[in-house]
C-alpha cells in the first residue's frame, strides 16, 4: 500500500470529566497522525454518546460505532485509570461492537493516563486483555502517562518532551504496523481472490 493513500483511524477517549487529561493525551497522538500521515481520524466522544448497556438492544449509536470500526484501518483508545481498571465508558463502547466484535482483526493502540506515580498500568493491562479477547490485535508498548496533572499545562500543552515523544511514537507505531503488516496481507488476499476468479472464468469457458 502506498503510504500516501489516506486511511481511517478510529480514536476514542474514555473519560467524561470536563477538561480531562485523557483527552489531552489522545489529542497528541491524533495530532501526530494528522500531521505526518495521510489519515482521517474519526473521533468518538464517549462522554456524550449514549450507548445502551448489554441486554438492552442496539441503538443508533451502536450501529454507528460498529460501522466506524468496520471502516477503520486501526483503533486508538485512551483511558483513565479508575479503581485499578479502565473506564466504564470504554467498556460500554466495546460491549456495543457486537458479537462477533467488529474489533476483531483490527490493530489497537492503547494510551492511559492517571494521577498516580505508576500511571495507568493496571487499566492498560485490563483493557488490553479485553481487546484481545474479542479478537483485536493489541500492539505492544502501550503508553501510560503517570502524574498526568503535572505533564500538561492549562492550555493542553505537554510540558515533558520525553512523554510527548512516547505518545506520538505510539501513533507512528500504529501506522507502521498498518502499512507493513495489514496492507501487504490485504493486497495478497485481493491477489489470491483475483487469481481464483480468473481460474473460475477459464474453467467455465
Amino acid at each position: 500500500m502506498d503510504r500516501r493513500q489516506p486511511l481511517h483511524i478510529l480514536a476514542a477517549s474514555g473519560s467524561s470529566r470536563p477538561g480531562n487529561y485523557t483527552r489531552r493525551v489522545l489529542a497528541l497522538a491524533v495530532e501526530e497522525l494528522q500531521s505526518r500521515h495521510q489519515v482521517q481520524v474519526d473521533l468518538i466522544d464517549l462522554a456524550t454518546t449514549d450507548f445502551p448497556f448489554p441486554g438492552q438492544g442496539p441503538s443508533q449509536a451502536t450501529h454507528r460505532a460498529q460501522e466506524l470500526v468496520k471502516g477503520a484501518a486501526g483503533i486508538l483508545l485512551a483511558t483513565p485509570e479508575y479503581h485499578g481498571s479502565y473506564s466504564s465508558a470504554i467498556k460500554r463502547f466495546i460491549e456495543n461492537l457486537g458479537f462477533p466484535s467488529t474489533l476483531a482483526g483490527k490493530p489497537v493502540a492503547l494510551l492511559g493516563a492517571a494521577a498516580g506515580q505508576i500511571g495507568a498500568v493496571k487499566a492498560l493491562e485490563h483493557l488490553g486483555s479485553v481487546c484481545s479477547h474479542v479478537g483485536g490485535f493489541v500492539l505492544p508498548g502501550p503508553v501510560s502517562v503517570a502524574r498526568v496533572q503535572t505533564v500538561f499545562d492549562e492550555n493542553g500543552q505537554c510540558l515533558d518532551a520525553a512523554i510527548e515523544k512516547r505518545i506520538r511514537g505510539l501513533a507512528t507505531h500504529l501506522m507502521d504496523y498498518i502499512y507493513d503488516r495489514i496492507a501487504p496481507r490485504a493486497t495478497l488476499e485481493q491477489s489470491v481472490r483475483g487469481n481464483q476468479t480468473d481460474r473460475t472464468r477459464q474453467l467455465s469457458n
